[in-house]
Parts: C-alpha cells; structure tokens; sequence
C-alpha cells in the first residue's frame, strides 16, 4: 500500500483519468473530491461488504420465497381444477 501525506487543495494522479483531491479536512474526518471517467464506478469500500453482505440474503431468501410461492400456487391450481371437475347442482 502507498501512503501519502497531503494537504487541502493537494491532490494524487493514479493513472491518467483518476484524481483525488483534498476538499477538505475537519478534525478526524477528510472530504476527497474524485474525478474518474462516468464508465468507472466509485463506491465507498465499507458499501462493498455490505452490498455483498444484503445480495447474499437477497439471493438465499428468494429461492427459499419463490419455492415456497410455487408450491402454494400449485396447490391452488389443484384446487381449483377439482372444484371444477365437481357436478354442480
């Protein structure tokens, strides 16, 4: 990892479309501006765990939700085709 010392207003180059900028800095915490290309995304790095975290939630109660939905819509279906099949009077 490089570790660099900057003031405000000073900034870093990484590569040739990607500048970091010190706005600003107020006690223990630094505003950074970021200029990258609108294709690059940029995300805060404790988002990524988290994002990981909720589609990892999101993928395992959908399954678990859509196969419960499929059975009670089968069993519906059953229902009602026999309901159906009954001689009305």
């Amino acid at each position: 990892m490089l570790v660099l010392t900057r003031k405000q207003n000073q900034g870093i180059l990484i590569g040739s479309d990607i500048s970091l900028t010190v706005i600003s800095i107020d006690g223990d915490k630094v505003r950074l501006g970021i200029e990258a290309p609108p294709s690059m995304r940029v995300i805060r790095g404790e988002l990524t765990a988290e994002i990981g975290q909720e589609n990892k939630i999101a993928a395992q109660s959908a399954f678990v939700q859509l196969k419960a939905g499929k059975a009670a819509l089968e069993s519906r279906q059953e229902a009602g085709a026999a309901a159906s099949e009954q001689p009305s009077e």
